[in-house]
């Protein structure tokens, strides 16, 4: 090998570790005072910001809804649910979503606002067998409209949203029952973290997410699904 070969080698070499530190650098601080950094190209986590000032939600459970009380691993029903003592399965459904949009409205106060409905389609939780075998999958489905509050506008939707969560099986089921982490605070807390992620938008200006992140107002969510 030639001695100028060698040469451009080395500056070859060296132009690539350049290049490299640069990239580790902007993944290690992925936070710039540039605000032509966008935060959706970096590995900053996601941040979510409220986009309306929720002044209700309107839940609706159609009474056309299929109920299933077999104790049978998988129920062929619209709704299943187990949470609560026999009854009425719709009506409970109701109450399970008017908590969950409680918390939602208590924290979203700012933006345009707006009156949210909901209409349940789908309440699948688990059955006595399975909950206390081999667990399952909480599996909810809804349509949500968002409307505006002085004019009734539609603003968003309607359109269909789907939230799931893990149930719990066997020991680790009677384990989260005896601690009060019954079927219904896990849904609960799903359908916040749904109601809420539907109803935001992801910020992506780099100052907005240091300031999410360093103190989380409650307009603010992260990682939100």
């Amino acid at each position: 090998m030639t001695r100028m070969m060698i040469t451009m080698l080395a500056a070859a070499t060296l132009l690539s570790a350049c290049v490299a530190s640069d990239d580790v650098s902007r993944s290690v601080n992925p936070i710039t005072e540039s605000s032509q950094f966008n935060a959706v190209e970096s590995n900053l986590p996601k941040v979510m910001v409220g986009q309306y000032s929720v002044q209700a939600v309107n839940v609706s459970v159609p009474r056309s809804l299929r109920v299933s009380e077999a104790n049978m691993f998988y129920p062929i029903a619209d709704i299943v649910w187990r949470g609560d003592v026999r009854g009425d399965r719709h009506a409970q459904i109701k109450s399970i979503f008017d908590e969950a949009a409680a918390k939602v409205s208590a924290v979203m106060t700012q933006g345009q606002a707006a009156i949210v409905d909901v209409e349940v389609l789908r309440f699948h939780s688990v059955t006595e067998k399975t909950r206390y075998t081999v667990g399952g999958v909480h599996d909810v489905k809804y349509i949500l409209t968002v409307r505006d509050a002085q004019s009734g506008a539609i603003l968003d939707g309607p359109r269909k949203v789907h939230a799931e969560v893990k149930a719990a099986g066997g020991a680790q089921a009677v384990a989260e029952e005896q601690a009060g982490r019954t079927m219904r605070v896990v849904i609960v807390e799903r359908l916040v973290n749904s109601l809420r992620a539907e109803l935001s938008a992801q910020v992506t200006d780099p100052l907005l997410v240091s300031q999410a992140l360093s103190g989380v107002p409650s307009d603010f969510t992260t990682n939100a699904n």
